[in-house]
């Protein structure tokens, strides 16, 4: 970063009140192409708070594959219509999906929206069906220390976040699999209280206090890369940390977190202008709308919310044999207040995530190595 000062001077002279955290892992392949993996760090500290926005939602599609794998009932997979009934506050039914392509909703049709361009109603939908107490006792387990805690883009209480909604697998209009209200009875907070800023809006008045993120959802950047590292190369980390979903539903994944908007025909993204190649690609291209090189593709997942911006990705050159994993995050609130809207993801967080991917990339292209990379196995048929 010194090495370009005009870009990265600031991000440097402000690296802890803007929270910056880098990590950036080097992949080398040896005669056999079997990767090793090299991490650099940059002001990373897994203690320190950040909100992960959408980055959240990756664990939960894993979560909710492998727990229809776990289940192992016939006629129950991905692509079976899932149903939600309303039975406690706060809660509301669902029963079709017009962005599908057969009009019902299922655990599939939602992780595309959340891969794609990183659904929160999709993500919601997800939550209920892995419910709080489960999806935190399996990823602890697992050696994640992570919490979430709550829903997306749905300001609800701690109480009604522990409930979730009742679901129902239907196929053929016959009843597959059917499961109750799920409720967390053991309250999960942060171990201390988490205060950020000096203040927050709240019904349109600014409070002169700290906003509270006690309850709110948490997720490392060192988990991030971690996880995206046992989804991507399962074989290399130990057992614990894996997720046991089918090679198919592996693929599947891979498959729609590199897709872009543009190639999406269900939901009909490339029919919305609003949705550009970049539109959940901020390493490299930041929010530019011009198309992306088809020789490269980003296995990622985003996160934006209360100013902070956040992506965590494997990226890919085919034609040059450049892979490298990169997962940053950056704090654009510089005000210090939450909630008011005025983050400066366009002038602060968009061009540090551009121009950081791109120093990666660049650096990635002199890089020697003994062996060229065979990057087969991410080449994927992607929709059209």
């Amino acid at each position: 970063m010194t090495s370009k000062p005009d870009q990265f001077n600031q991000i440097l002279g402000k690296r802890d009140s803007l929270e910056v955290q880098i990590m950036y892992t080097q992949i080398t392949r040896n005669e056999n192409n079997r990767p090793h993996f090299k991490t650099f760090s940059f002001n990373v500290d897994t203690t320190r708070y950040f909100y992960p926005a959408s980055t959240v939602k990756l664990p939960l599609v894993l979560l909710s594959l492998e727990k229809l794998k776990k289940l192992s009932i016939k006629e129950l997979d991905k692509y079976t219509p899932m149903i939600h009934d309303s039975v406690y506050d706060g809660q509301f039914s669902v029963n079709k999906d017009s962005t599908s392509e057969n009009g019902l909703p299922s655990v599939g049709h939602y992780t595309k929206k959340i891969l794609v361009v990183s659904d929160n109603d999709a993500f919601n939908r997800l939550y209920e069906f892995m419910g709080q107490a489960q999806t935190n006792r399996i990823l602890n387990e697992k050696g994640y220390n992570m919490r979430i805690l709550h829903r997306l883009e749905r300001p609800l209480t701690p109480d009604q976040n522990r409930h979730t909604e009742a679901i129902r697998f239907i196929a053929n209009n016959t009843l597959i699999y059917s499961q109750p209200m799920l409720v967390n009875n053991d309250s999960i907070q942060a171990p201390k209280a988490v205060l950020k800023g000096k203040g927050y809006i709240k019904n349109d008045i600014l409070v002169e206090k700290p906003f509270d993120f006690t309850y709110k959802n948490f997720y490392s950047l060192s988990d991030q890369q971690r996880l995206l590292r046992a989804l991507l190369f399962p074989e290399t980390v130990k057992p614990s940390l894996r997720f046991d979903i089918t090679e198919q539903d592996r693929q599947f994944i891979m498959k729609y977190m590199s897709q872009l908007p543009t190639e999406t025909s269900y939901p009909p993204y490339k029919k919305d202008s609003s949705k550009y190649d970049a539109y959940c690609k901020f390493l490299m291209f930041g929010e530019d709308k011009s198309e992306i090189p088809s020789t490269i593709r980003i296995f990622n997942k985003v996160g934006d919310a209360y100013g902070y911006l956040i992506d965590n990705a494997y990226i890919v050159d085919f034609e040059n044999g450049v892979e490298f994993m990169l997962s940053t995050v950056i704090n654009t609130n510089t005000d210090g207040i939450y909630g008011d809207d005025k983050y400066e993801y366009k002038s602060l967080g968009y061009p540090f995530m551009k121009n950081l991917g791109q120093l990666i990339y660049e650096y990635e292209l002199k890089r020697k190595k003994d062996y060229k990379p065979d990057l087969t196995s991410f080449r994927i048929s992607y929709d059209h």
